[in-house]
C-alpha cells in the first residue's frame, strides 16, 4: 500500500515540484509507516488503542534498559503488514530525545530498508 510522502523534518505532507500531492515509492512508504509506528504513543490511535509504544506508561521518565526499548521498537515495526523482519541497529538517548536506526526487510524488497527516527 502506497502512502503520501512526508517531509522528514516537519512530518508534514510533501508536494512535488508542481505543488501536487504525490505517492511515495513502496520502500519509502514502508519506511515512513515504520517511523510513524515508532512515534505513536500507546492509546493514541482512536481506531486501535493497542497500537503504539508505551511512552507514558514505561518509557518517559523511567530510563528503561535499551534492550526493552529495542523490543518495543522492533515489535512496532513488525506491526506493519509488509515488514518481514526488523532489527534496531542504533539507539541513543541524548538531551531527552530518543533517536535511532532500524533495518527492516519487506515483502517488496529483500534489501534492508534503513529507517531513522
Amino acid at each position: 500500500m502506497l502512502t503520501l510522502p512526508l517531509n522528514t523534518a516537519t512530518w508534514d505532507l510533501q508536494l512535488d515540484s508542481n505543488g501536487n500531492l504525490n505517492l511515495a515509492t513502496p520502500d519509502l512508504s514502508i519506511a515512513q509507516d515504520v517511523a510513524s509506528a515508532i512515534r505513536t504513543f500507546l492509546g493514541e490511535c482512536w481506531y486501535d488503542t493497542t497500537l503504539g509504544l508505551p511512552y507514558f506508561q514505561t518509557i518517559l521518565g523511567q530510563r528503561p534498559p535499551f534492550s526493552l526499548l529495542k523490543g518495543y521498537i522492533e515489535a512496532a515495526a513488525l506491526g506493519i503488514a509488509q515488514v518481514l523482519s526488523a532489527s534496531v541497529a542504533q539507539l541513543a538517548l541524548t538531551n531527552r530525545r530518543l533517536t535511532g536506526t532500524v533495518y527492516v526487510t519487506s515483502t517488496f524488497n529483500s534489501t534492508p530498508i534503513t529507517v531513522n527516527f
